[in-house]
């Protein structure tokens, strides 16, 4: 891996795997970046699935099919310890890309594909009070403590048991007070 290819900014990335591998490919990864606490460095790991109907016997079905079979996409900063974390994954050959430096998907072949949301604008801020709507807190009153928008998420301080609990929860979880 080249040291110029090393931005400091979340890129979607393409990485190839062994066909049927790409879900066992995305949960070791997931639980790889949590057990070393890299969550700084990985933004989003999607398979893409489509829908697919089925009429058999006349009786409805509807399946969930890969789009890119043997293909993972990832949103994150390449470093060489993130790089090489991804590369020796079980089930990963390789990033899509020239040699060994992964090359990023543009702009435009992100906005083809419909996967990445655009920016989702929330009613409350840092210090807030909000209740959580769903989920083992739910009607619990907190604060929040940090939004972030790239990975759809909130910190609220939630006091359970007489002390003040962090907890991370989705921006669907929780309402304005």
């Amino acid at each position: 891996m080249s040291q110029e290819n090393k931005e400091l900014v979340p890129r979607w990335y393409v990485i190839h795997t062994y066909s049927g591998y790409e879900n066992k490919v995305k949960t070791d990864l997931e639980k790889t970046i949590k057990n070393r606490e890299l969550d700084e460095f990985f933004f989003d790991i999607i398979v893409p699935m489509e829908e697919q109907i089925e009429i058999k016997e006349g009786k409805r079905k509807t399946n969930l099919k890969k789009v890119f079979p043997g293909y993972v996409l990832i949103k994150m900063i390449v470093t060489e310890k993130t790089w090489y974390i991804v590369r020796n994954t079980r089930g990963v050959t390789g990033f899509v890309g020239s040699g060994t430096d992964p090359i990023p998907l543009t702009e435009e072949e992100i906005r083809n594909m419909g996967f990445e949301v655009s920016e989702i604008n929330v009613d409350y801020n840092v210090n807030d009070s909000v209740r959580v709507m769903d989920g083992p807190l739910r009607d619990f009153i907190g604060t929040v403590t940090d939004i972030n928008k790239e990975k759809h998420k909130v910190k609220v301080l939630v006091s359970m048991f007489g002390r003040e609990t962090p907890v991370e929860l989705e921006f669907s979880q929780v309402q304005k007070v």
